[in-house]
């Protein structure tokens, strides 16, 4: 086998056409399957609107239940690392703020991918059933952990860590997975950043206040 000649400067031009295109698949995938389902979705569809060759598409994912599967996947991932640093240590009203903050921005920057995985939650998500393991029950206790310690150490009301996550989880990712529903009510034709900014300051007052933190001085 002829020795390699590609150089690291030569490398990083494929590596970032690499990460291009599956960036671009990946957003393609998250409208077509939010929008058809993964039965109504197809492969042909999700390279047209990538811009790339059909052959390309298969020369990242394979089939397209990779692809479903790496688009759940992307979610969690975005979803779980902006609570993966939460610390007994930290404050309460600035990290429960921040959470939500950066919750509600990615409702409004990837609200295909919130649908997608509303619609495999829904259908019985048997194409999550491997990631909400013992693994992922761990990582949760660990950030319920944190609101125990809060609410020992009279930082917060005694309210359920349990229920807290949940009423968090689903009430920034409403405004992803029920535009409609939001835009028909309010005579909005879409929600803007403007919309995001007051839904957000909103919900963190009314979960800082139902848990009796105290909100942290701009």
């Amino acid at each position: 086998m002829p020795a390699s000649h590609e150089t690291p400067d030569t490398a990083k031009p494929a590596s970032r056409i690499r990460q291009k295109n599956q960036a671009a698949i990946l957003r393609a995938a998250e409208q077509e399957f939010a929008c058809h389902g993964f039965k109504g979705t197809s492969m042909n569809t999700i390279a047209l609107n990538a811009g790339l060759p059909k052959a390309n598409l298969h020369y990242y994912f394979s089939t397209k239940l990779e692809l479903y599967i790496a688009v759940l996947r992307n979610v969690l991932e975005l979803w779980e690392s902006s609570f993966n640093h939460l610390r007994a240590s930290d404050d309460p009203g600035e990290a429960l703020g921040n959470y939500i903050r950066a919750k509600m921005a990615f409702s409004r920057q990837h609200p295909e991918a919130s649908r997608v995985f509303a619609l495999e939650v829904i259908s019985g998500g048997l194409y999550l059933s491997e990631h909400f393991g013992a693994d992922y029950r761990e990582w949760f206790r660990g950030r319920a952990a944190v609101f125990e310690h809060w609410i020992a150490s009279g930082q917060m009301d005694p309210v359920d860590p349990i229920h807290l996550i949940f009423l968090i989880w689903s009430s920034t990712q409403h405004y992803a997975d029920f535009t409609t529903q939001i835009c028909q009510i309010t005579g909005s034709k879409r929600l803007s950043r403007h919309d995001f900014n007051i839904a957000t300051d909103n919900l963190i007052h009314i979960v800082l206040k139902g848990c009796g933190i105290r909100a942290p001085q701009p």
